[in-house]
């Protein structure tokens, strides 16, 4: 007699995410998935009463979980991811979300596509992007995309993994935006800084008395 055959076991996501850096590490900015503290600390920034969230770079989708169990509703959370396998990947794990295979760069014409426009606009994009290793013009496109679809008050949380702002000053200041360093965590491999970017909103300015 034959033996049973065992079941087809999917990857574990630490090697699913492994495995594709190594195939392109300059894609792909960590050997390893973020951890469960970053994830905390990424949640902790999103705006108060945030509905609706873009994720761009979902990799495995700690994010994407850390999300839902945030609150977010999977109709109200679009995920995009470049690398095929790990779209792949993300469509199985999260099939109620609004998972979406695309470059970040292209993320106003995708938001409108997928209803993110107008009063459905985001309250907050969380990145996972390597920024860091990216040239000015491309931040540039993909932060300009972001805050094209979130709302006047909405934030942009990005982490990285070097010692400094990842997003250059040239590109904060011709988005006339602002950038804050919001926490850092050892517990991660490697440690990581998150960083919260919005919109530069103008005071009012108190009228001068004539005398």
């Amino acid at each position: 007699m034959k033996p049973a055959e065992q079941p087809t076991r999917s990857l574990p996501k630490g090697w699913t995410f492994f495995r594709q850096w190594l195939k392109n590490p300059l894609t792909v900015a960590a050997i390893s998935p973020s951890s469960r503290q970053l994830a905390r600390q990424m949640m902790h920034q999103l705006p108060k009463h945030a509905r609706r969230v873009v994720e761009l770079g979902g990799g495995t989708g700690v994010f994407t979980q850390a999300l839902l169990d945030h609150g977010i509703a999977p109709a109200d959370l679009m995920v995009l991811e470049l690398n095929e396998e790990l779209h792949r990947h993300l469509r199985e794990e999260f099939p109620a979300a609004v998972v979406v295979c695309g470059d970040a760069s292209d993320l106003a014409d995708i938001a409108s596509n997928h209803g993110f426009v107008g009063e459905q606009r985001a309250d907050a994009v969380i990145s996972g992007l390597g920024l860091l290793s990216m040239p000015r013009q491309t931040q540039q496109a993909i932060l300009s995309a972001a805050f094209s679809c979130l709302r006047p008050e909405g934030r942009f949380i990005q982490f990285t993994y070097g010692p400094a702002n990842p997003v250059m000053r040239e590109v904060i200041e011709a988005l006339d935006l602002t950038g804050r360093r919001a926490s850092f965590t050892w517990w991660n491999v490697p440690p990581a800084t998150v960083y919260v970017y919005q919109r530069r909103i103008a005071r009012a300015i108190a009228p001068r008395s004539m005398r």
